[in-house]
């Protein structure tokens, strides 16, 4: 089975086309971060440190690169250092040892006062002998050494076959970027040809700002536990120019990938949430009816499939909602037709009053082009279902049991509906319908759907009778 992986691109530019970062973000929570980095080295072992990285980098997952082939580097020893300076990290460094401390007097002067740092977090400082757990005033500390650094940073010993001026491709894992896809669906006063709009989200809590950044997504069930290598060198794959016109995004398939691009870069602030619209659609046809499922036994499957077959009184739990599920195609024809990420859809309605009512909201997962999306948005305020069983008998030396339904839905609206009743066989694999009432579909080895319209302000009722048979030849 193909898993739908969706690369979107914020930049048209091929991927070292200048020294602005790059990002592959994926919708787990991480993402790969690349960098160009100008080195003038000389042969043999140099001392290189690299500042501004983010604070959640895997340093396992460095990669460091000639871009152009032609040196080799080797990294033989790496620290990766995340302790930028704060106050808190000069508290700890100058822990027991005496500095200055800046405070102001009753009259609002300027006083300095030495104290000892006995700890750091929390705070304990002895001023003229005497203990506090507090600080006296505002700590000055004397100048930075060259231990200190002011943004997480990779000290490497890089090891060069030659010297000269090198551009070299920094790559990590960083956690703390991510992203989303999210829609709108509004409709009309009266009809169902809707306006669909797609954003996406990022979310950048990696503690670094990428400015002008060229960014990819990736969408899909990514596996972590690989090589980083795997991950990274899909950069080869993802290296496409689009040509953008008119439309805002444009997508195509590559390989087992589907390619969004959106011809400009972005600037990502650190702890910055940032919004991209990447789908605007108008007069999709949508289509909206109910759904009753009336078994009130929402976890089947963690009930024993012996203690289902045995136990007469599972199944008649009984459920009066009826939902509302709206349905499109993602298709050209309809004004779509290209995959949509996994995400948030919501749905609005235009009111008399020409403002907009906010009427449900569910998710969709990746949807490839030319499926079906249906989603439920809530349940029906004037459809109402009722189910009960009116008929079990059973036979353990025949090895079968059989068991009467009766459905009745009421709707109570002015207008006629469709209802797809549903009813779960649950009980075993072997099961024949001996009578009913009306046509059904088999939608699943132990799932039915009987279709029915119902006129204004009246009621409809299904009746059906289930034959199950187990043992023999039956292998179950």
């Amino acid at each position: 089975m193909k898993r739908l992986l969706i690369l979107l691109t914020l930049s048209p530019f091929a991927a070292f086309a200048d020294s602005r970062p790059a990002l592959t973000i994926y919708n787990e929570n991480f993402a790969v971060v690349r960098e160009t980095l100008s080195l003038d080295l000389r042969k043999g072992v140099n001392a290189v440190t690299f500042s501004g990285a983010t604070r959640q980098l895997e340093p396992d997952s460095v990669i460091l690169r000639d871009l152009s082939g032609k040196a080799s580097l080797q990294i033989l020893e790496q620290n990766y250092r995340n302790d930028p300076v704060s106050q808190e990290t000069l508290l700890a460094h100058y822990e027991g040892q005496t500095i200055d401390f800046q405070r102001f007097d009753a009259n609002g002067n300027v006083k300095t006062v030495s104290g000892k740092i006995i700890r750091a977090n929390p705070p304990l400082v002895e001023v003229e002998g005497k203990l506090q757990f507090t600080l006296p005033g505002q700590p000055l500390f004397p100048a930075l050494t060259d231990d200190n650094i002011l943004q997480p940073s990779l000290e490497w010993q890089l090891q060069a076959d030659k010297p000269g001026k090198v551009d070299a491709e920094l790559a990590y894992l960083t956690g703390g970027l991510s992203w989303k896809a999210d829609y709108n669906l509004v409709a009309p006063e009266q009809g169902d040809r809707v306006t669909f709009v797609g954003w996406i989200t990022f979310n950048n809590q990696s503690g670094k700002t990428f400015r002008d950044a060229k960014i990819k997504l990736m969408a899909g069930d990514v596996h972590r536990v690989r090589p980083p290598e795997a991950i990274i060198t899909r950069r080869a794959m993802s290296s496409v120019a689009m040509d953008l016109q008119a439309p805002v995004v444009t997508e195509k398939s590559f390989d087992e990938y589907h390619l969004y691009t959106v011809e400009r870069p972005t600037t990502l602030r650190d702890r910055e949430t940032k919004q991209v619209e990447f789908l605007h659609a108008e007069d999709v046809q949508s289509k909206r009816f109910y759904v009753y499922d009336g078994l009130n036994l929402p976890n089947l499957r963690q009930y024993p499939v012996e203690y289902l077959r045995s136990s007469e009184g599972v199944g008649q739990e009984s459920s009066t909602k009826v939902a509302i599920m709206r349905e499109f195609k993602n298709t050209k024809e309809n004004h779509l037709g290209i995959p949509l990420p996994k995400g948030k859809i919501r749905f609005y309605r235009q009111e008399s009053d020409k403002r907009l009512e906010f009427l449900g909201e569910s998710e969709i997962d990746h949807t490839p082009k030319n499926e079906t999306v249906r989603v439920f948005t809530g349940n029906a305020f004037d459809i109402v279902g009722e189910r009960k069983r009116t008929h079990f008998t059973r036979n353990d030396d025949k090895k079968v049991f059989t068991e009467s339904f009766e459905i009745r839905v009421r709707n109570r609206k002015n207008e006629p509906v469709e209802v797809q009743i549903v009813e779960h066989l649950f009980r075993w694999y072997n099961w024949e319908i001996t009578e009913k009432s009306d046509p059904y579909t088999k939608v699943s080895a132990q799932k039915i759907e009987f279709p029915v319209k119902i006129a204004p302000d009246s009621e409809k009722t299904v009746t059906y009778t289930v034959r199950y048979t187990w043992g023999g030849d039956s292998g179950h």
